[in-house]
């Protein structure tokens, strides 16, 4: 990225320059710019543009006041000078730590180009002293200058170094440093307004990067997403249960969302459209058979319904990818409950079943220990359907996964009248953290002969399709997103934590919508074993973060529409991007999208396959954003399994 230096401007030139969305980034020179504290506070709290506060301290006595105002407001980025005094630099650097503000240490030598051994001591120093991010801008008067430059990017961590050369020796250095891995360069506002020797205007420095490539900055757009699927399917199916009318409100329709409908309107539900409100009466009506289309969260959470709810024996059958995918733990699960599933066809062990099966009840009421390993969504159907047995039953779920999913369900039975108490348990990390990811087991008692009672609310917007439009506005984007809860118990909010840890820019704004805007990035770790649908996407994202990002919760990836973690490991290896695979972590090299444009190593484009699932269309969808020549997928349709509007929204994104 670009960082255009401000020097001289006063609040309201700032804020003008900022909102006109001309500027991805900027260094704001606080000793250079006559700026109040209070219009420092305002400059870097009203703005999601990157921004680095800079303060030279041996030019102002109040350096460390106005750098520590400008993080304490939300500056990106600090750049303290290395000969800076101790104490204040211990003040900043905990500053930056507590508002997670990136340190930058900065070394400026304005005479000359010292030694390869003088500078690589530099390097380390400021690493050594906390250094997030280190800057070295020195005066060259030869090639050999140059070069001593270049070579320190070979010594320095992956992304973590600004280096380039002052003076018209060093102007082409500016620009190259990015080919080199820095995760941003400097320009002026124009040539007249250069901050130092041989400095560039932002606009030639945009031209000579962007100017013959296929890849643009995107231009800023706002989207509604979409209604969460897992919210509707859970209320539609709840509200079906409840007799009187229940309102959900904010419905957005997708295949899977439309299969609850009908399967509750087969269970003897009344269900009126208005607009997007869902006005459902609920009833009873005897069923022999039940569709469920390619859902695997809808096909789960019947099981248990029906066996509780229907007498006799009932079939559920399903189209597509569903057919293919075994429910793993299925069988033993139910069998714990006087449930018998049978599959018409044979699986590769006994226990495997897959659509058709047929539910014989009833469910009865009792105690069972539930491997967890194989996913929440039985586990949720179990929690829907046993508050209307007879008596009353506990769970106790081993090794859960997808923990938030499990909070869902609870939390939409709770607003239909139906409770179940729950216990998580885990080691002294877990007591301290009440990180999901560390709950090594969950109790779940629930009361029988409960009854559902009609609501009526709103359902909340799908953070699982957020989230290709939030890493596309990450990577290169300005992008605003509408319908979504910042309080949302879905686990693939983690996006948020996930691009906010690769150095994002985001914000939620007093609509309630969610901002994200580009921003140098940097490799990052993720554990989305509680949200597999965001790997794809998350992959893709982890290629343009500078360095090796690490995933893991790869086994959960293996019988989903398709086997992602095969899937995603092609799609990217076809496409050039380093990626290995070892037990339940992947590992991805990113290159920034700068570095990539300026070496020639955007993503290889070609024809590939989605395997019918739609997070990979997704996927291949943001991919092509950002590659040489054209993606082709040979199934963007099943996209409306959850986003029926999804390349309409992607076509916005484009412009």
């Amino acid at each position: 990225m670009i960082a255009t230096t401000l020097k001289g401007k006063n609040r309201d030139e700032i804020l003008s320059l900022l909102e006109n969305g001309e500027i991805g980034m900027a260094e704001i020179r606080l000793d250079l710019c006559p700026l109040s504290e209070e219009d420092i506070e305002e400059v870097f709290s009203s703005t999601d543009v990157p921004l680095i506060a800079t303060c030279r301290f041996d030019a102002d006595s109040a350096a460390e006041r106005k750098i520590l105002r400008a993080v304490a407001a939300g500056a990106a980025f600090a750049d303290v000078e290395n000969e800076a005094p101790a104490k204040s630099f211990g003040r900043v650097k905990s500053a930056c730590s507590e508002w997670g503000t990136r340190l930058i240490v900065s070394f400026h030598d304005f005479e000359s180009t010292p030694s390869g051994e003088r500078l690589e001591a530099m390097l380390h120093e400021a690493l050594s002293k906390g250094a997030d991010i280190v800057k070295i801008a020195v005066t060259a008067r030869s090639k050999d200058d140059i070069q001593r430059i270049y070579d320190l990017y070979k010594k320095a961590p992956e992304g973590r170094l600004v280096a380039f050369a002052m003076g018209p020796e060093g102007k082409d250095s500016r620009l190259r440093c990015l080919a080199l891995g820095a995760p941003f360069t400097y320009a002026a506002l124009s040539e007249s307004e250069a901050a130092a020797p041989g400095q560039r205007a932002f606009r030639e420095m945009e031209e000579a990067v962007f100017g013959v490539s296929p890849v643009k900055p995107l231009r800023p757009v706002s989207l509604r997403m979409p209604a969460s699927k897992s919210f509707a399917q859970r209320a539609v199916l709840a509200a079906a249960l409840a007799p009187g009318e229940s309102v959900l409100s904010g419905y957005t329709p997708c295949d899977d969302s439309e299969a609850a409908i009908r399967a509750a309107e087969a269970l003897g539900a009344k269900v009126v459209r208005e607009g997007d409100r869902l006005r459902i009466t609920g009833g009873k009506a005897e069923v022999r058979e039940l569709f469920v289309g390619e859902s695997g969260l809808l096909t789960r959470l019947l099981i248990p319904l029906v066996a509780v709810r229907c007498s006799g024996h009932v079939r559920i059958e399903g189209e597509k990818t569903i057919l293919g995918r075994p429910l793993a733990g299925a069988h033993d699960v139910m069998a714990a409950f006087g449930v018998s599933l049978r599959p018409e066809r044979t699986g590769a062990r006994r226990t495997d079943c897959y659509l058709p099966l047929t539910v014989s009840g009833p469910i009865i009421p009792g105690k069972a220990e539930i491997d967890g390993r194989s996913g929440s969504q039985l586990i949720s159907g179990l929690l829907m359907a046993l508050p209307m047995a007879e008596g009353r039953s506990t769970l106790y779920v081993t090794d859960p996964k997808s923990i938030p999913y499990l909070f869902i369900t609870l939390d939409v039975m709770k607003k239909f009248g139906v409770r179940a108490s729950c216990e998580m348990e885990g080691d002294e990390d877990f007591a301290e953290s009440r990180d999901w990811g560390l709950c090594t087991g969950i109790t779940f008692k629930i009361n029988g002969g409960q009854a559902y009672q009609a609501a009526a609310f709103d359902i909340e917007g799908d953070w699982s399709g957020a989230a290709c439009f939030l890493a596309a506005g990450a990577i290169s984007g300005d992008v605003t997103l509408e319908g979504l809860d910042m309080s949302s118990l879905q686990a693939d909010i983690s996006i948020m934590d996930i691009l906010a840890q690769a150095g994002a820019s985001l914000s939620s704004l007093e609509d309630g919508s969610v901002h994200v805007q580009r921003s140098p990035l940097a490799a990052f770790s993720a554990d989305l074993a509680n949200c597999p649908d965001l790997f794809p996407v998350t992959a893709v994202l982890a290629a343009f973060c500078k360095g090796s990002s690490v995933l893991s919760g790869v086994e959960r990836l293996r019988h989903k529409e398709s086997d992602r973690a095969a899937a995603i490991e092609e799609m990217l290896q076809k496409m050039g991007v380093d990626v290995r695979i070892e037990e339940d972590v992947m590992t991805i090299r990113g290159t920034g999208l700068s570095e990539r444009i300026l070496t020639g190593r955007l993503l290889r484009g070609g024809s590939f396959t989605s395997g019918g699932d739609h997070r990979m269309v997704m996927a291949l969808k943001l991919a092509s954003l950002y590659a040489e020549s054209p993606v082709i997928i040979d199934d963007e349709g099943c996209v409306s399994k959850s986003f029926p509007s999804f390349h309409e929204c992607f076509a916005a994104l484009k412009g």
